[in-house]
């Protein structure tokens, strides 16, 4: 009987700790996009010693080039994603730093209101 009373509780719960995750910075790593196959056209950002940060727009494909290191990147990111650090999805190794990712929301999910 108590397991009943409370099971509803259940899915609020969960939702809520990875609403709570995600709004931390602490975004699993599917919320960030996905990896991508590099194709010509395809945007390409130079990542310098100089680089702090990167802009980038939601269902964008970026190619990361540092120095001989490259990946390439589809930001189809999670609604609650705005920032987060490259290295998360990164190639282990190729940033030395923490270089800040600034996700603008994609422009065919806006509203026109």
């Amino acid at each position: 009987m108590t397991f009943r009373r409370f099971s509803g509780l259940l899915p609020v719960a969960s939702a809520a700790i990875v609403l709570a995750g995600c709004a931390s910075g602490l975004a699993p790593r599917d919320l960030l996009g996905t990896p991508a196959a590099y194709a010509p056209g395809i945007q390409t950002v130079i990542i310098t010693p100089a680089t702090q940060w990167v802009n980038v727009t939601g269902g964008d494909t970026v190619r990361f080039v540092a120095g001989a290191v490259s990946f390439t990147w589809s930001f189809q990111v999670g609604v609650t994603v705005s920032t987060f650090d490259l290295n998360r999805i990164a190639p282990p190794g190729m940033l030395a730093r923490p270089v800040v990712v600034y996700v603008a929301p994609n422009p065919l999910y806006l509203s026109n209101s």
